[in-house]
Formats: C-alpha cells, sequence, structure tokens
C-alpha cells in the first residue's frame, strides 16, 4: 500500500452533498448510462474535511481511511453493481458498516471518469505515454469512453518498456504477427518491424473494444485486462494487443480527481494505492 498526499492539513470543510454536486457536474456524471451509481453512494453524515481516495472501494482503502481520519472516500470503483445481491450483509455489510460507525461517506464515479477528456484514466493514461487523443473509439456515440490516439512511431518492444516505467508493470502483449507451423503447435513471434503510431486506448475491462480499434485503423489497443478470446482477436484482425492490467490502467483519473479538489477546496486528500496484480 502506498500513499501520495496532496495537501496539508486544512481547517477548510464541505458537505457531501456540496462535494458531490461538483463532481457530478465536472465529470458530466448524468449523461453516462453506467453499471453503478456514480456520486454519493454512502453518506457518513459528517462535513469532509479530509479525503482518501483509491481505485476501488475494498475493505482495506477503507482501514487506511479510518486510520488516516478521513472523512470521505472517492474511487473509481464503488458499490450497487448491476445483478449484485441486494441485501447488505457479509463483505457488503462489513465495508458498509464500518463507513457508517466511522461517519465516512463513500462517492464513486465510474464511466464519467473513464471518458473525462482532462482527467479521465484513458486522458491520463495517455499522457504518461507521451500520447496524444485524437478522437473516439465509437465516434457516433453522443458521450463515447473509448479513445484513439497517436504518438512517435515505435516498436512494440519500445511501447512495452515504455508503459512498464509509466506503470510499474509489464503488460501481457499479444502480437499480431500469427505464425502456423503444420504438424507442430501453432506458435507467435514478435514482429520488430511493426511500426506502431495509432492505438486504441480503453482502460480497465474493456478488451472487447479491440474489434473497433481494429475497425479504426488501430496499429495496438491498450486496456487492462485480457480473455481468452483476446488473443485469438488480436491475431485475426492484425492488431497488438497490450493488457496492461485493470488496476494499474486506471490510477490515474481518481487520482487526478483527488489532486483537483485539493486545489479548489483545501483540503487535505491522500491517494491510497492498495496493490493489485490484476
Amino acid at each position: 500500500m502506498t500513499q501520495n498526499t496532496t495537501t496539508e492539513p486544512s481547517t477548510n470543510s464541505i458537505s457531501a452533498e456540496s462535494l458531490t454536486q461538483f463532481c457530478d457536474e465536472y465529470l458530466s456524471a448524468s449523461v453516462f448510462k453506467d453499471y453503478a451509481p456514480n456520486g454519493l453512494q454512502v453518506d457518513g453524515g459528517t462535513p469532509i474535511q479530509r479525503i482518501i481516495t483509491g481505485v476501488t472501494a475494498c475493505e482495506a482503502l477503507i482501514d487506511a481511511a479510518i486510520a488516516d481520519n478521513a472523512d470521505a472516500i472517492m474511487v473509481h470503483h464503488g458499490y450497487f453493481w448491476k445483478g449484485e445481491p441486494a441485501p447488505i450483509t457479509g463483505m457488503k455489510g462489513r465495508r458498509i458498516r464500518k463507513l457508517m460507525q466511522h461517519g465516512i461517506s463513500m462517492i464513486g464515479y465510474h464511466l464519467p471518469l473513464d471518458a473525462h477528456p482532462v482527467i479521465g484514466n484513458n486522458a491520463k493514461l495517455a499522457d504518461i505515454l507521451d500520447m496524444t487523443i485524437t478522437g473516439a473509439l465509437y465516434p457516433n456515440e453522443s458521450h463515447p469512453v473509448g479513445n484513439i490516439a497517436t504518438c512517435t512511431p515505435q516498436s512494440a518492444d519500445s511501447l512495452i518498456a515504455k508503459i512498464t516505467q509509466a506503470l510499474g508493470r509489464t503488460p501481457l502483449y499479444i502480437s499480431s504477427n500469427y505464425e502456423y507451423h503444420s504438424g507442430n503447435n501453432a506458435k507467435t513471434t514478435a514482429n520488430s518491424e511493426r511500426v506502431i503510431k495509432r492505438i486504441g486506448i480503453c482502460t480497465g475491462g474493456a478488451q472487447d473494444m479491440i474489434e473497433q480499434a481494429a475497425i479504426m485503423g488501430c496499429d495496438a489497443y491498450i486496456s487492462g485486462e485480457i480473455s481468452e478470446r483476446t488473443t485469438h482477436i488480436a491475431r485475426e484482425l492484425g492488431i497488438d494487443y497490450f493488457a496492461c492490467g485493470h488496476h494499474a490502467t486506471e490510477r490515474g483519473g481518481i487520482k487526478a480527481l483527488g489532486e483537483m479538489l485539493a486545489q479548489k477546496f483545501g483540503l487535505p486528500v491522500t491517494f491510497v494505492d492498495i496493490e493489485n496484480p490484476a
């Protein structure tokens, strides 16, 4: 677990409702049809003077907020996802009970934080990889989430090295260069001569957008996760794939949101990174 405090302690405070209203408007939360409610998910009932941010509202993050005497947790992956059991029991009950017992509000933003053009996950990932976002993966959608970016022409090996340095982990790389040898096991070999300059990006669990990236003429696609089918899609469509980790690709947005709120409201905001290899 690593922490990054953005401001010094302050006597400033803001209500959970006011903080959420600002974030809702800044992130245009109401325009997204999402898989979980965006905004205030658990009202701790106390003024907010100190905020913890993190990728996922796991119990370890709640414990970190309690230890830090925080009044609010802000995350990318919150609670009450579509399809999950409604009763607040077991693990969910334990998490929410801790929040309520310590007067901690929990605020979450999912797709709005992926898509924001300045502090969104895609935008921040493009920034640290020295890429420039030029458009949307789905240009006909009114509020697209995935993006297309350009970069200095480079090899797959060069991009792997850049991703590894930026995210602190080596991506799983699927080369579009596929060779089949009759009578032997099929195998792939890295195509060191392939030049990558147009890239599709959508962080987290968006591996299935790889087909759209190929349709849009991308040389490569970057996301967080990989499925068994993704390998075959990449090979057959001729597009390189970089699975960089769901958690690793989605640290940037919530961290940037916290930094922006710290500056605007003069509140101490601490980003807590709970280690997650997935």
